[in-house]
């Protein structure tokens, strides 16, 4: 049995270690700029416990008649939630019976529509995480299949509180 390394710390220091982790169990390397993000994604919706009762699909036409600043935040909050439903909750594409793809689409269509919408450092960012958004889903998907069991078996590590935050937020596989 490999030892276990206990991480400590606090939450961002953890998704940082759990996204790596992620990475390696995808076979993949995010940017630094995409990694960054998407610890950032995880930390904001920890306690999001209505995430898997949104319709995005409603959501993304709110975020359609706006203008602005507001468009641009709701196509980022679609494109985020998006993201999470399809990396850690696959299976909630088949329980509203529509391919898991759905969920990529529409969040990778969100970041885009993020990029169109605003200015130069904010449009590149967004333009960057909509081309490796399907790599962004994959260490996601790492992170579930990781924390599966809540041992940390795969990786060696043990994340007290973690693995069961989305969990415990209302949200369930």
């Amino acid at each position: 049995m490999s030892e276990q390394k206990l991480l400590v710390g606090g939450g961002t220091e953890l998704w940082c270690e759990l996204v790596r982790a992620g990475e390696r169990h995808a076979r993949t390397q995010l940017s630094e700029d995409a990694e960054s993000y998407l610890v950032f994604v995880l930390l904001k919706h920890l306690k999001d416990a209505p995430l898997l009762a949104r319709v995005m699909a409603l959501d993304w036409l709110h975020a359609a008649e706006s203008l602005g600043r507001e468009r641009q935040e709701q196509l980022r909050d679609v494109g985020d939630r998006c993201l999470l439903m399809a990396g850690l909750f696959p299976s909630l594409a088949r329980r509203r019976r529509v391919d898991h793809g759905y969920f990529i689409a529409l969040g990778q269509g969100a970041y885009d529509g993020v990029a169109s919408a605003s200015r130069a450092g904010y449009a590149a960012l967004f333009a960057h995480l909509a081309s490796v958004y399907r790599s962004m889903v994959a260490v996601l998907t790492g992170v579930a299949s990781i924390s599966g069991d809540g041992s940390w078996r795969a990786t060696g590590l043990r994340v007290p509180g973690a693995a069961a935050g989305f969990r415990a937020a209302g949200t369930r596989h």
